[in-house]
């Protein structure tokens, strides 16, 4: 939905781990130009400092969601008003994925049935009222105009049986990467496909991502559940990552900055960092403000994110030794 630099060496996560990723982001044309050893890791964090320098905050999202207004599928318009931001919140607090919405009796009209159990969301309209009184001194009839507030019941498309949606435009099929699907078999955290938001639930331990198809390519798909793997090695069983006695209320902002570093070395050891560093930059423009407040942040963040990419890349190396025992 709904809802994100310290120079490192080899001690920082195995040494196959860190062989596999520099021979990886190598052949993504990363590797030293004068030949000499390089930490792969800080090539990666400085390529992203210098473009989120340039980054314009597009707020383009990878996947898809709902268009910019929620619509009435009985008449085909869009809802105004409040009542915009009354569907927005429902959408993105239940994972609705579809933009269209109806009255109980419209859904009913179109051959379908709210499905049992569901919830509507309440909006709002002006009802208009007139009324005429005749003026007890003048004997002129007076007409008083007004209108009054009253309420209405809509339910997203996702809670109805028996209606069809209306066809996306067709992209095309997702072409899976066979060593991508391997690093998301090696999750620290179980991954659930489904619904219309990416994130990682910490009381539950589980990575939540939206249907593959979703996602405008596949690079977009795997540098998002990437982004929220880092996100899980956080856990305290894990690497037991708390960073809020030093940055306090910006803890969370930080932790994104680890999240999207993490992705994107992942992602450099897939050689896909090219497709995707300009939404790691534009994701990363977003928490500048953390950068500014503490100059050594970044060097933290890259030190962290390289720490989770070890702990991944270990446990997908250990998952391969099974595999061939």
């Amino acid at each position: 939905m709904n809802t994100n630099n310290r120079k490192q060496t080899p001690d920082h996560m195995g040494h196959a781990a860190h062989n596999a990723s520099q021979s990886q982001v190598e052949g993504s044309g990363l590797n030293n130009p004068q030949g000499g050893k390089q930490d792969i890791h800080q090539v990666i964090t400085d390529r992203i400092l210098e473009a989120m320098e340039q980054a314009r905050a597009t707020g383009r999202r990878l996947w898809d969601s709902q268009p910019s207004l929620p619509l009435n599928f009985a008449t085909g318009k869009p809802y105004q008003g409040i009542n915009v931001l009354i569907l927005w919140s429902a959408g993105l607090n239940n994972g609705y994925t579809s933009p269209y919405w109806l009255t109980y009796k419209q859904a009913t009209e179109k051959g379908g049935q709210v499905k049992k159990g569901e919830h509507g969301t309440h909006c709002v309209f002006y009802k208009p009222w007139e009324s005429t009184d005749t003026n007890a001194t003048t004997g002129e009839t007076e007409i008083t105009k007004g209108a009054i507030l009253k309420s209405f019941t809509a339910f997203n498309l996702d809670q109805i049986d028996g209606i069809e949606a209306p066809a996306k435009e067709e992209r095309p099929a997702f072409v899976a990467i066979e060593q991508a699907e391997r690093i998301l078999a090696a999750s620290p955290a179980p991954i659930q496909i489904g619904g219309s938001q990416a994130f990682y639930r910490p009381g539950t331990d589980t990575i939540h991502l939206p249907a593959r198809e979703a996602f405008i390519n596949p690079e977009a798909f795997y540098s998002t559940a990437m982004h929220e793997m880092t996100h899980s090695t956080g856990a305290k069983h894990r690497l037991d990552r708390d960073f809020s006695g030093r940055f306090g209320t910006e803890a969370y902002a930080f932790e994104e900055l680890i999240a999207e570093l993490g992705s994107a070395f992942l992602n450099a050891d897939l050689g896909i960092l090219g497709a995707t560093l300009p939404d790691h930059a534009d994701y990363l423009s977003n928490w500048i403000a953390i950068l500014r407040n503490d100059k050594k942040a970044i060097l933290t963040a890259a030190a962290a994110a390289s720490k989770a990419h070890g702990f991944i890349k270990g446990l997908m190396a250990g998952q391969e030794q099974e595999a061939a025992a």
